[in-house]
């Protein structure tokens, strides 16, 4: 196939992937990544694992 036409192939691949919209089920992908209500608190699991820049500015500051 010439460079020609696998240009148009793939410019005809780009322009469908642009302008495809489906329909987006929106319940599901809530569900999927866990709905968080207003009143919920979130939790930072990593909270632990790092200082936090306050405390380092502070240090740094005090020495």
């Amino acid at each position: 196939m010439g460079r020609g036409r696998q240009k148009a192939k793939h410019t005809k691949v780009a322009r469908e992937l642009k302008y495809f919209s489906p329909n987006t089920d929106l319940s599901a992908l809530e569900k999927e990544i866990g709905h968080v209500s207003e009143n919920d608190e979130l939790i930072d699991k990593w909270a632990d694992l790092y200082p936090d820049e306050d405390d380092e500015t502070e240090e740094a500051a005090s020495a």
